[in-house]
Order: C-alpha cells, then sequence, then structure tokens
C-alpha cells in the first residue's frame, strides 16, 4: 500500500448540465486517480440554487463520499430535514445555532478519519459567523490529522488568508462559489493543499453557469432579470489532493477538466 492517499474534490454542480457531467465523468475520474475519497459541492445542484434530497442521493449514487453546499444550502427548503438525518452533507458550519444540519463530518476508509468542513466567507456574502474562529474552534477538537476545508467565498483574499491561516493544520483548503477556476494551486508551508477557486461543473458556454443572453441583459441594461441555468455541454472542474496516510499533511495538488462534447 501506498503511503500516501488521494482526495478528489470537484466544484460547485450547477444545474442538470452539471449533474449530466458528473454521472459521465466520475467514473472515469475514479478509474484514472484512484482517489480514496471523493467530495462534491452540490450547493447549486438544483436548478442553480440549492439542492434536493433525491439530488443529493443521485451524488451520493454516483460515488461523493460527501456532498459540501455553500449561501445557497436552504434554498430548496424540502432539504431541511436531509440535512438533519443524512450524516454525509454538510452546510457552513458558520451559521447560527438551531440551524438544521451540521458544518462538519467525518468519513472513514482505510483507517484514515477524514474531516470534512463547509465555511462561508463573508466579504460580500449574507451574514455569516467569523469563519477563522470557527475553524481554530473546529481544530482544537480534532481528533485526526486528516482535515478537509471548502471554504465557500466571494472575496479571493479572504480565501488566500484563510489558506494562510489554516496552513500546517488542514490537509487542504479548496475555495468554491465563484465558479470560475484559479491556476494558483499549491502546497502551502507545513503541507495544506490550497487553490482559490476549484471551478464548477456545469454548462461550458455560460456565465458561472447561467444563460448568457439573459446575463449580457442583466449587464447593459441594469433592470432585472430571472437568471436560468443554460442549456450548453457540461465542464467539469476539480482537484485530486495527495496527501501523507500518517500525518495528514498534502504533497501535491493538481487542477483537472473534463468537457463534453458539443
Amino acid at each position: 500500500m501506498s503511503d500516501t492517499y488521494k482526495i478528489l474534490f470537484l466544484g460547485d454542480v450547477v444545474g442538470e448540465p452539471g449533474r449530466n457531467i458528473v454521472r459521465e465523468e466520475l467514473p472515469k475520474l475514479k478509474v484514472m486517480h484512484e482517489p480514496l475519497f471523493i467530495v462534491v459541492n452540490g450547493e447549486n445542484s438544483a436548478g442553480g440554487l440549492g439542492i434536493t434530497p433525491k439530488i443529493a442521493d443521485q451524488l451520493f449514487e454516483w460515488g461523493a463520499d460527501v456532498i459540501t453546499l455553500g449561501n445557497h444550502a436552504f434554498n430548496k427548503r424540502e432539504i431541511e430535514p436531509y440535512l438533519e438525518t443524512s450524516q454525509r452533507i454538510v452546510r457552513p458550519i458558520n451559521m447560527p445555532i438551531g440551524v438544521p444540519g451540521r458544518g462538519l463530518t467525518y468519513i472513514v476508509k482505510e483507517d484514515i478519519r477524514l474531516g470534512v468542513l463547509n465555511l462561508c466567507g463573508r466579504v460580500y456574502m449574507d451574514s455569516y459567523g467569523d469563519p477563522f474562529e470557527s475553524i481554530d474552534q473546529v481544530v482544537g477538537q480534532l481528533d485526526t490529522p486528516h482535515f478537509f476545508v471548502d471554504f465557500h467565498g466571494e472575496a479571493t483574499s479572504e480565501k488566500i488568508a484563510m489558506g494562510w491561516h489554516c496552513a500546517g493544520r488542514a490537509t487542504a483548503v479548496v475555495g468554491t462559489h465563484t465558479h470560475v477556476t484559479t491556476a494558483d494551486e499549491t502546497v502551502l508551508p507545513g503541507g495544506t493543499a490550497y487553490i482559490t477557486d476549484v471551478g464548477m461543473c456545469g454548462p461550458r458556454h455560460s456565465v458561472l453557469g447561467m444563460n448568457r443572453e439573459v446575463i449580457l441583459k442583466r449587464f447593459r441594461t441594469t433592470l432585472p432579470q430571472r437568471f436560468e441555468v443554460a442549456n450548453e455541454p457540461g465542464v467539469l472542474c476539480g482537484v485530486v489532493i495527495e496527501a501523507n496516510r500518517s500525518t495528514g499533511r498534502a504533497t501535491a495538488i493538481r487542477r483537472i477538466k473534463s468537457e463534453t462534447e458539443a
């Protein structure tokens, strides 16, 4: 057995095009990269906003071990009971006490206990608790060195700051929410894999997954528009992280991208 293992993370799944490409490509990625853990951000998987129990079950059926969410976690109200009963889906941990669900979960494979945490940033976002304080509280309670963070945020500066805040403490800190893949993947000092944004799994010829004509009209007229998921071929964006089995420290991170035929 190798002294390292891999985590495959897929960026925000957007609507039906995103679900379709995950269903088609994830089996191939499992064969190609042989990840021990698969984490998928599903917060835009239901019509571009939120997630439903049915879609969550599909993502698990297709291979996800854990689903992370974000600022649209509760757009589909039917997900609330599911968040309470499922141990494999996490909403942002820095939400008020009493909000359904959990922000941290654990999954065990081959004697490796991986903690998966979901956080929301506060810059240009809704009112969330201090994500840096939340991280500190969690790290102080961890019983495993294997710790994965999905930081769902708008501002690149806040995401980069979170990466440095977790350097040497988390196995990985990956950014989500902006749907555009950044090219700054790196392993920070202390062995924490980092990338500012993983990108999305959604319609390729779109504006962040939405119909580009609608978005263009919004920008050109400033008038309100009803956003809709673009009906376009899909693109899948993610990262593969390699980490030491004993220490939980990352040794490598690599971007991946797959596209369906037009």
